[in-house]
């Protein structure tokens, strides 16, 4: 197995894990809190897509299919705060937008060699990852990061665990 590879294999988990612990939450539980102050899975799901969008970006410019308009402004710390339905997506086109993001992360890692992911991180990521394969790595580990917050959230919301 080559770098590109275990790349690839480590987004499996978070997929599957994503896919389970939102099948059954409806757009209504997606903005329920675990605790005040908490991010609500909205606002987590707005976020990951955007950082997934913007980080494999900076690594290999012009690779990933562009967000709807205004997207990313919608998922800032400032309006993590926000609890209006109409402020945020659907869960049926979160689901969509990760498919397509990561449908493009996927495609940019696809033609990377080994000594490309060697290749220093951008500066502006430097204090999360030092290299190419760090930032490609990052996706898979923060989507599993957010991931286990929805099991609060799933559990407050009366849904039994499911791993």
């Amino acid at each position: 197995m080559n770098t590109r590879e275990a790349i690839r294999a480590s987004m499996d988990m978070p997929n599957m894990i994503v896919n389970a612990y939102l099948e059954d939450l409806s757009d209504a539980d997606l903005l329920v809190r675990p605790v005040n102050g908490a991010n609500h899975i909205a606002w987590q799901l707005g976020h990951l897509i955007a950082s997934e969008h913007g980080l494999i970006e900076q690594v290999v410019p012009g690779s990933m299919p562009p967000l709807p308009e205004g997207f990313a402004d919608k998922y800032t710390k400032e309006t993590s705060q926000l609890d209006d339905a109409s402020a945020f997506h659907t869960k049926a086109e979160y689901l969509t937008l990760f498919g397509e993001q990561r449908e493009g992360t996927l495609a940019a890692l696809a033609p990377l060699s080994d000594d490309d992911f060697d290749k220093p991180a951008p500066e502006s990521l430097k204090q999360i990852a030092a290299n190419v394969a760090g930032v490609f790595l990052m996706q898979p580990a923060h989507w599993m990061m957010h991931a286990g917050q929805w099991a609060v959230v799933r559990r407050k919301l009366g849904r039994p665990p499911l791993f």
